[in-house]
């Protein structure tokens, strides 16, 4: 079993669905006591949030790419940025880590592909949905056209994901107004909904919208699964 890399800590309530999804999936594939390889490099998000408010993508991808590689050194066999806005300094981090960068926008798309699904609406930070790295690459990578919000929806959702998910709140009145913002998508002409931000998972079920869901978070983490398994005999097929 190859051992899994995990840059955590944006935040750290998303990071522990990671560490759950990943050891879930690699019992559920090997059976019995078997969990999975992980080293994990969490930081702190108030210094990485900083950065982002500052607009110092570089100082923020230098020191995601140090700790890929401090990573790499104590034995990682490739690398997860556990949070979508930091992957927009992805190339910056994959230069420094000496091992695969699993990118978790590449794994989304993919999963809208197998589906059949061309337009979905982006539910993730403001800067995610507004900085354009994601739909660049969703465009490049399968020729996907994502959406997102207009600009008083994308506000609210950024305040949820800050203010509430971040922090380990999940509240009731949130979850309908986001589902609110997925009806307006939907009537704009969204085919489905992406849940771009590792931590709106706590708040929406993607399985229960009106529509396909994707969960970035879920998806990236099957990634990391595969690719830890692929050379394993005793792996049951991965889903």
């Amino acid at each position: 079993m190859r051992t899994i890399g995990l840059l955590g800590g944006m935040s750290w309530e998303s990071t522990a669905v990671y560490y759950r999804l990943l050891n879930e999936a690699v019992r559920d594939r090997l059976g019995g006591l078997h969990s999975a390889e992980i080293l994990v490099h969490s930081v702190d998000f108030d210094r990485v949030v900083q950065l982002q408010r500052a607009g110092r993508w570089d100082s923020a991808g230098a020191l995601l790419g140090q700790a890929a590689s401090g990573l790499a050194k104590a034995g990682a066999d490739c690398v997860l940025i556990c949070t979508n806005t930091m992957h927009l300094v992805a190339d910056a981090v994959a230069a420094l880590s000496p091992v695969p960068l699993l990118h978790i926008v590449d794994e989304t798309g993919r999963a809208l592909t197998r589906r059949g699904l061309r337009h979905p609406l982006l539910l993730a930070t403001q800067y995610t949905m507004e900085q354009g790295f994601y739909h660049a690459r969703m465009r490049a990578a399968c020729g996907i056209e994502v959406t997102v919000p207009d600009l008083p929806d994308r506000e609210l959702v950024h305040r949820v994901i800050f203010d509430e998910l971040c922090r380990g709140i999940v509240r009731p009145e949130s979850r309908t107004a986001m589902h609110a913002i997925v009806e307006r998508g939907i009537a704009a002409g969204a085919d489905s909904v992406i849940l771009g931000c590792t931590e709106i998972c706590l708040l929406l079920d993607p399985d229960a919208l009106p529509c396909p869901g994707i969960d970035s978070t879920t998806e990236h983490a099957m990634a990391a699964v595969r690719f830890a398994l692929a050379d394993h005999a005793g792996s049951r097929a991965a889903a």
